[in-house]
């Protein structure tokens, strides 16, 4: 059987008839519906990656909301007179105290409790108020208000910084000072040589 030689492929001659107008064929229609699909989902995955996120967090298990941090929340916002905080935030704020504190849910409850019958706010007043009364309660503010506004919790040598960033003292002077972490040109406490002392 002889081969015939067929000219090579070009996809171009396939889109038009000799005539010089358009073919329409299957495939393209197919390779075109694929291509927009395909473009369609590339636009909804950069404008919307939040949607993503949602959606495949829904599909997995949500984690158990501790059961008195809306006490705490409620608590915090008399404290600190804010109308609220980041849920991130304040869900670390929580576990942090509670895993330091086997008694702070009990202790957040009584210090509520004790803020609705006797009132006061801001926290210094209720402070001075608790320390002939409660002590423990007392100090109980100072812990929170010590974790929101330095990012910290526990005592020494557990302390642990939970919101350096993101703790409220800076919030005041958020508008002209940077968050100091590092020096704008070198870390702190950089030296090219070593000190005399250190030789």
């Amino acid at each position: 059987m002889p081969i015939i030689a067929q000219p090579p492929f070009n996809r171009l001659d396939a889109c038009f008839d000799g005539n010089g107008s358009h073919m329409s064929k299957p495939h393209h229609d197919d390779e075109r519906r694929f291509v927009l699909g395909a473009l369609a989902s590339a636009v909804m995955l950069v404008f919307a990656p939040g949607a993503v996120a949602a959606s495949a967090g829904a599909a997995g298990a949500a984690p158990a909301v501790p059961a008195g941090i809306d006490a705490f929340l409620a608590l915090s916002r008399k404290l600190t007179g804010r109308p609220g905080f980041d849920p991130t935030l304040a869900r670390r704020v929580y576990d942090a105290l509670s895993s330091a504190d086997s008694e702070f849910a009990a202790k957040v409850a009584a210090l509520d409790k004790w803020i609705a019958t006797h009132g006061g706010t801001p926290s210094d007043v209720i402070t001075d108020a608790l320390q002939a009364d409660q002590p423990k309660l007392a100090a109980l503010v100072g812990t929170v208000m010590r974790a929101w506004y330095l990012g910290l919790a526990g005592l020494a040598p557990g302390e642990r910084v939970i919101a350096y960033e993101r703790a409220l003292m800076f919030d005041p002077v958020s508008d002209v000072l940077t968050i100091p972490s590092y020096c704008r040109d070198a870390p702190m406490f950089y030296w090219t040589h070593n000190p005399a002392s250190a030789a």
